[in-house]
């Protein structure tokens, strides 16, 4: 492949989608994936897609807070895949089409017949449907406080090929508290996904058929994970954005399929976090860099006021695998994107980096009534490759997670493995409670856990409402979830694309209880009760 030029394509804006039609009741978007070519840099020819709208990133839906939303994502897309399918991975067998889709609301607190459930897929037309498929419209209810979502395929065996190919947009909810802190908006609020891909000279995506050491007997093979040569944002190979000199705020997601950042400006200038992936901090915090698995969305805002004429490089240095695996190339995964503050500004900048966003009503231990100990471990399969799994269970195997709604769980991630998995679970939002390293050795030959270090707090970065969550290897992370809202089958899984396929996924089910009936029960303690009105 030939050395691409850095910073000569401007970064592009996802647009926003407008609806078919709008009622004080409800909004109306009809969305349809479609097949296009694209040019994701000026040096390379156009390559083939698969996009929201025709476009990727697809575009980005903006709701209120409490506005009924029902969405028909249409299929309309080839019906041969252009990336290799191994047909050894659960659901992507042979007999099933090869191309099929269903879009998961990620962060977003759905029914289950909304949900995105994976084998919930439909084909072009709705012509074949899993067995989990209910409706052509699906329903989000956007309960939720302000906050940035995205949208992307979840179809069980595809979901690492189709976001590869294209699938995926940003989901914005915005509220009355948002407006009130006059944080940068409207062309001073940016989306940034970020991606990494390879791409050959003739345009064409580069998916490897392979792992690094080929699997006999079976091609093509799915590979542990990826990780591309280029750094793509918004659709483009880095790209550059003009600004003016003042603040900005960034919605920043992590849609890479394996890849963790780890982000910074070569400026040294600080990034003022207010926000993780389900709202906002309590307070914001200046940080030098901002370590973002696959998944995670950072709400930051960066000031370029007095820095006329200056160019600052976004950079990233985190190894892969993370966090012990190879270094990136500065020259290539080491840089993400450049900030030209050439613009002349147009108005005089009185958005604010806000002292107190407001308050999280923080769950306590007390509160929990079941602890999960929950084992994230890498076995091998019948070819010698590896096989990730969560608690040693497959997809397939009986259901063990089963909370009761209304009830909260901690849940602890025993991290066996040597990976940092970004364990994302579908429906809740939960808290961090903390990181505590353990003996993984002695635990693999007694199956009992001796820590071996204190418990490590939540880095100020995490001190709020999430959906996914690091789990670093050697350390058990223990998150607080409160179950509500709805009762049903539902997944959780690894966040990198190529475990979640395969077999790092499991279903879980929320089952009614009938005290959730009544909020006046006794079963809900003084702070659940906070919680649930406040979210």
């Amino acid at each position: 492949m030939k050395k691409l030029t850095k910073f000569i394509d401007p970064l592009p804006i996802p647009p926003l989608l407008k609806p078919r039609w709008r009622t004080r009741e409800y909004t109306y978007y009809e969305v349809t994936m479609k097949e296009a070519k694209q040019t994701l840099h000026s040096e390379l020819p156009e390559t083939t897609l698969w996009g929201f709208e025709g476009i990727y990133p697809g575009p980005t839906i903006e709701v209120e807070s409490w506005e009924k939303v029902y969405v028909k994502w249409m299929n309309r897309l080839p019906t041969k895949h252009f990336l290799p399918i191994d047909h050894t991975v659960h659901g992507a067998e042979k007999e099933k089409p090869n191309v099929r889709t269903v879009v998961h609301l990620h962060g977003g607190r759905t029914e289950p017949a909304s949900d995105g459930y994976p084998e919930a897929w439909f084909t072009k037309d709705f012509a074949k449907t899993g067995p989990f498929f209910q409706k052509k419209i699906v329903e989000y209810q956007n309960g939720e406080s302000s906050r940035c979502l995205w949208y992307h395929d979840h179809a069980i065996g595809l979901t690492r090929l189709n976001i590869y190919a294209g699938l995926a947009g940003f989901y914005i909810i915005r509220d009355p508290n948002e407006r009130l802190l006059n944080l940068p908006k409207g062309e001073f609020e940016i989306p940034l996904m970020i991606q990494d891909r390879s791409v050959r000279e003739d345009g064409t995506l580069v998916y490897p058929k392979q792992p690094q050491k080929p699997v006999q007997g079976n091609d093509p093979s799915v590979i542990p994970s990826f990780f591309g040569d280029m750094i793509v944002v918004n659709g483009k190979v880095w790209p550059y954005l003009e600004v003016e000199p003042r603040k900005y705020r960034f919605r920043i997601l992590n849609a890479a399929n394996a890849r963790f950042f780890n982000l910074k400006l070569d400026s040294g200038q600080l990034i003022y976090q207010i926000g993780t992936d389900s709202g906002f901090l309590e307070q914001p915090v200046g940080m030098k860099s901002i370590l973002i698995a696959p998944a995670e969305r950072f709400d930051v805002i960066v000031d370029f006021t007095n820095l006329e004429g200056k160019s600052i490089v976004l950079t990233n240095d985190a190894p892969t695998h993370y966090p012990g695996g190879d270094p990136v190339n500065k020259e290539t995964t080491g840089i993400v994107m450049q900030f030209n503050v050439t613009k002349v500004r147009t108005s005089i900048d009185t958005s604010v980096i806000p002292h107190y966003m407001g308050s999280i009503n923080w769950l306590q231990e007390y509160m929990a009534h079941k602890n999960r100990y929950l084992e994230l471990s890498e076995e091998k399969d019948k070819f010698g490759r590896p096989l990730f799994l969560l608690d040693k269970k497959t997809w397939d195997e009986p259901i063990s997670e089963n909370p009761t709604i209304g009830s909260t769980e901690i849940w602890s991630f025993v991290n066996v493995n040597n990976d940092d998995h970004p364990i994302h679970i579908h429906l809740v939002q939960f808290q961090l409670l903390d990181r505590r390293p353990f003996d993984v050795e002695y635990y693999k030959k007694t199956g009992k856990i001796v820590y071996t270090g204190a418990a490590i707090s939540a880095h100020p970065s995490e001190k709020g409402w999430k959906d996914t969550i690091k789990s670093p290897p050697n350390h058990v992370t223990r998150v607080i979830i409160p179950f509500s809202h709805f009762t049903g089958q539902y997944v959780w899984h690894c966040h990198m694309l190529e475990h979640e396929d395969y077999e790092m996924m499991r279903p879980y089910m929320v089952l009614p209880t009938p005290l959730f009936l009544g909020i006046s029960s006794n079963f809900f303690n003084n702070e659940v009760v906070s919680w649930y009105k406040e979210t």
